[in-house]
């Protein structure tokens, strides 16, 4: 099977489709995310990704036991908070986009809600991302698929009958070109965890285009995982992984990138 964003073919015997994932990597200023834009092309990245939310979307202002984070990278904090940080405003999209189309890389995005997926209708994005904890989502899917744009879906956080149950939804609702990455949902997760032969098992039972959500702390995870058919690698990337910001510790810095896409 082959899938096609921004008129590039993306299947087994082509080049990896490399997306460098900008997510928190803002810092909340626009000029660092256009930075992060310019090192992704100058590094070689098929396309960039974003993510569209808003903290009022995805979660409630709460500080009670269930809204807060109690280990891992973010213990301590509220979701709503850490959401308010890691946001990217609504307002910038537009100009995001422009930079793209300006720069000459592919920009796509992670819709949380249907308002989303509206406001990335309104700036015709080329495809979307469902990411893995949305996957679960089956009312989002459809409003996604109903768009007729590519889908990616990570299954980060899916056991096979849920990913099943996905995949049917998006397909039942007009997704023509779909695709899987293989994900473990931790940040950082250990290259241990990752078992890549589940590639090699989503291929075979979907046969769709799979590829892999990376969140380990170098390239080598990545690399094999192409060699074991993945045609999609999507990393985290920043500026100075010594940043400070909540996903800057597990991010590709551009050299490293640089290295990932040669």
């Amino acid at each position: 099977m082959t899938i096609r964003i921004d008129s590039r073919s993306i299947a087994t015997g082509h080049e990896p489709y490399v997306i460098a994932e900008l997510s928190a990597n803002h810092s909340g200023e626009i000029t660092r995310a256009f930075d992060i834009m310019n090192a992704a092309k100058k590094s070689g990245a098929s396309a960039v990704k974003i993510q569209t939310y808003r903290p009022d979307t995805i979660t409630l202002n709460s500080d009670r036991e269930d809204f807060r984070i109690v280990d891992g990278l973010w213990k301590g904090r509220t979701l709503y908070d850490l959401y308010e940080e890691a946001h990217t405003p609504w307002e910038w999209h537009a100009d995001l986009f422009q930079h793209a189309r300006t720069i000459g890389i592919t920009l796509f995005s992670s819709p949380f809600d249907t308002t989303a997926v509206d406001l990335l209708e309104d700036l015709n994005t080329p495809a979307y991302k469902i990411a893995s904890f949305e996957v679960i989502d089956l009312p989002l899917i459809r409003y996604v698929a109903a768009t007729g744009k590519p889908m990616i879906m990570s299954t980060g956080m899916a056991d096979l009958d849920e990913i099943e149950e996905a995949v049917d939804c998006a397909r039942d609702a007009g997704c023509k070109d779909l695709a899987l990455l293989h994900c473990v949902s931790g940040y950082p997760a250990p290259a241990s965890d990752y078992n890549l032969r589940t590639l090699v098992d989503l291929h075979s039972r979907y046969g769709l285009v799979t590829g892999l959500s990376d969140h380990t702390l170098d390239n080598t995870t990545a690399i094999a995982a192409v060699a074991l058919g993945a045609s999609i690698i999507e990393k985290h990337m920043t500026l100075d992984r010594s940043a400070g910001g909540p996903d800057d510790s597990f991010s590709l810095e551009p050299a490293e990138f640089a290295d990932l896409c040669t």
